[in-house]
């Protein structure tokens, strides 16, 4: 049985670059093998900024979300791994992409979490950093391969990076990301995760 990733566009900003990300890095899954693979683009999803009083980590299942957020949460929950697909903003990750994950909590718990990000210089870097500490606090597991691509308005032509080497370091991180899927899941098909 494939795991089932959840490729996650975090950039909701009009003329954002994350699609033509997301579609490459699909692609890629997808050839893998390793996986059935699902893309949520977080600008079809209604996520307020808003939170309820109690936090999702304590409301479990009960936790009252939009109508609108159904989809998102639907994904989670049945997702055996992530790839996150970020965008860095003033040197960290999207409004939009930390609402998401705010509202939910459970569903990141021991699984793992790749990251694939884009920007300048950089190339989404400390966005990265970022998040690998806000989906460590929620008991997810961060995969240290992933994607990160400089300069990307420059580096990507007719929707693909121009670096020769970009598949194989996707098929490293799915890889990596695979490996663990299984063993989390089995893990956790043992034994629930002490939180």
């Amino acid at each position: 049985m494939a795991n089932k990733l959840v490729i996650i566009v975090g950039s909701v900003r009009d003329g954002r670059f994350g699609p033509t990300v997301t579609s490459w890095v699909a692609e890629q899954a997808r050839e893998h093998g390793g996986f059935e693979v699902e893309v949520v683009d977080l600008v079809d999803v209604e996520i307020p900024l808003s939170l309820p009083e109690a936090s999702p980590k304590y409301a479990g299942g009960s936790y009252p979300r939009p109508a609108g957020m159904a989809t998102l949460t639907a994904a989670l929950e049945s997702a055996a791994a992530f790839i996150v697909v970020t965008p860095e903003y003033n040197h960290s990750y999207p409004a939009s992409l930390k609402a998401a994950i705010d509202w939910h909590f459970s569903q990141w718990t021991a699984k793992p979490v790749a990251f694939v990000s884009y920007g300048g210089a950089a190339g989404g870097r400390h966005a990265v950093l970022h998040l690998e500490n806000v989906l460590t606090e929620l008991h997810a597991v961060t995969i240290r391969d992933g994607l990160t691509f400089p300069n990307y308005f420059t580096a990507w032509e007719a929707s693909r990076p121009l670096d020769p080497q970009a598949p194989a370091y996707a098929k490293t991180m799915l890889d990596q990301l695979a490996w663990w899927a299984g063993a989390l899941r089995t893990a956790r098909e043992a034994e629930p995760y002490p939180t």
